[in-house]
Order: C-alpha cells, then structure tokens, then sequence
C-alpha cells in the first residue's frame, strides 16, 4: 500500500483529520527525470545560442576585417582563417548541444535510448565544473537507480492465452 499521512485543516466550525497520500517512489523519480529533462534542454539550449554566437561574431570580425584591410594584400590571407575558424568552432558547439536538447525531448517521453544518451551525457558533463558537474551527478543519480532503470524499462509482453 501507499503510505499516508495526516493533515490537519481547519474550517470554520470544527477540525477535521485527513488522509493525503505520499506520491509513490516512482511517482517521484518519474518527477526527477522531467526535471533532468528540463535542463538538458535548456543547457542544450544555451549552448545553441552560444554557437550562433560564435559563428556571428565571427562572421561580423570577417566582414569588418575585409573592410579595413583592403588596402594591404597580406591580410586577406586571415580573412579566410578566421572564417572558418569561427564556423568550425559554432558547428563543434553546435554538435555538442543538440544530443542534449534530443535526449531531454528523449527523457520527457521516456525513451529507453534516451536514457542511455543521457548517461553518456551526464558522465561527460562531469569535467564541466561547476555546473556541468552538478548536471552530470544528478543526471546519474536519477538514471542509474534500480528505480530509473524500471521506469525506462519496455512493458511487459503481453500474455496470450
């Protein structure tokens, strides 16, 4: 059974003792992976931006760079490095964001493949301290519990009789 505990409410005239019932274990957990969820998104999120970002500052550098030099021939050379720099960098950030943002889509609708992404996530958010850190540690709590692993578990087959 369900544990439960008592409540006092008052009314106006008298007293009265319920009974409100503690959400089960699983209802709990299931709480922690929207959660978990939730902010893998919105890191995922985050780093996105963060890639646009550096892709447009770059971009911007590059046409500021070429109307500034155009009288010395030795600088057009830079340009194009710092082109593709800027590109390489948005599109490295940009591939480390999206398994986040698809993995927390994963989670929300509990995917079992989600929950392995997402243990691979959390465990290389680890190095990124202090955020990534604290990502990464709740991340394997919620997802390596006995608990985790049968809420992302298939159903059982039906039986056939």
């Amino acid at each position: 059974g369900r544990q439960k505990i008592a409540a006092i409410s008052s009314c106006v005239h008298a007293r009265t003792l319920r009974y409100i019932p503690l959400p089960s274990k699983e209802g709990r957990l299931d709480t922690h992976v929207k959660v978990l969820a939730v902010l893998h998104i919105v890191f995922g999120a985050l780093g996105t931006l963060a890639a646009l970002a550096v892709m447009a500052v770059f971009g911007i550098a590059g046409i500021a760079g070429a109307a500034a030099i155009s009288s010395e021939p030795e600088a057009w050379i830079a340009l194009p490095i710092i082109g593709i720099t800027g590109t390489a960098l948005g599109l490295f950030l940009l591939i480390l964001s999206m398994p986040a943002i698809i993995g927390g889509i994963g989670l929300l609708k509990l995917r079992p493949w989600a929950r392995m992404l997402t243990i691979v996530l959390s465990a290389l958010n680890l190095v990124h301290v202090p955020l990534g850190t604290i990502l990464g540690l709740y991340g394997l709590w919620v997802l390596l519990s006995d608990e985790g692993a049968r809420l992302f578990a298939p159903p059982p087959p039906a039986a056939v009789l």
